[in-house]
């Protein structure tokens, strides 16, 4: 199949998926109103096989250093799936599968499986990372850009809402430190820890809720930008490959989940 641009329905939601841009959700509607920022580089993106920023670029693996380009000086950051080209594996009316093999730079050979699930109130995004040989270390998360503002007559800006059990306190290389303290107030670029599953409500006044939930236990919420704000459900901490790595075996694929589930108001 090629990996032209795929729309998905279920009542009155429209999904529309872009596996040829990194295998990203391009577009989001619900009653005609668009959810997500469009654009190249937004929408809602895999990051995958690590999620923010790596330090350095630098990971080991056992006792190997390993070095990955820096896309984000003095940084990587947001994995290599998002700059590649998927493949569509399957498509439904309200399902697709899309499929993507790890390449150089990244230095370990695996397969990135996205399923993409829309029902008329939900989206649910799973992913699995796989090997067939040698082990290595990942993380999956999602990018979401959610309009600040979904426009029309009095149309009021997101309101946010969670109770995490901490936030990673952020260094001035923009990695955590480490120490774990208590929620800050915004405007924020930082991670935080909700030990019983992401749970985060994007509230429109007057226009729509949107629950985005995991239950996976790190969220990094970015709200720094005036257009859009990112609520990123992950399986790890930015720099996890090198302070929380999860192993991907022959036997055991890392997987993860989101629903992002919504009502009118």
């Amino acid at each position: 199949m090629s990996n032209e641009d795929i729309t998905l329905t279920a009542g009155d939601a429209e999904v529309t998926l872009q596996p040829g841009n990194g295998g990203r959700v391009g577009g989001l509607r619900v009653g005609g109103i668009e959810l997500l920022r469009r654009g190249e580089r937004f929408g809602c993106f895999p990051m995958v096989p690590w999620c923010g920023r790596i330090r350095d670029g630098r990971f080991l693996d056992g006792a190997v250093v390993r070095q990955l380009p820096l896309n984000a000086p003095p940084h990587a950051i947001h994995g290599t799936a998002r700059d590649g080209a998927w493949r569509i594996a399957r498509v439904t009316g309200d399902e697709a599968v899309m499929a993507y093999d790890l390449v150089e730079p990244w230095p370990y050979s695996g397969r990135v499986t996205q399923v993409v699930r829309l029902a008329e109130d939900s989206l649910t995004l799973t992913m699995a990372v796989e090997t067939y040989d040698t082990s290595f270390p990942a993380q999956i998360g999602w990018h979401p850009w959610f309009n600040r503002n979904l426009g029309g007559e009095g149309a009021q800006d997101v309101r946010l809402d969670f109770s995490p059990a901490w936030q990673e306190e952020r260094g001035e290389d923009h990695l955590p430190t480490g120490n774990r303290i208590d929620p800050e107030p915004g405007p924020w670029d930082d991670c935080f820890g909700m030990p019983g599953g992401v749970d985060v409500t994007l509230t429109w006044p007057g226009q729509l809720e949107l629950k985005v939930a995991s239950r996976e236990e790190w969220v990094v919420v970015y709200d720094e930008q005036e257009a859009a704000v990112c609520v990123e459900p992950q399986t790890g901490p930015p720099n996890g490959l090198n302070t929380m790595p999860r192993l991907v075996t022959p036997l055991e694929p890392l997987e993860a989940t989101t629903v992002w589930s919504w009502r009118r108001l």
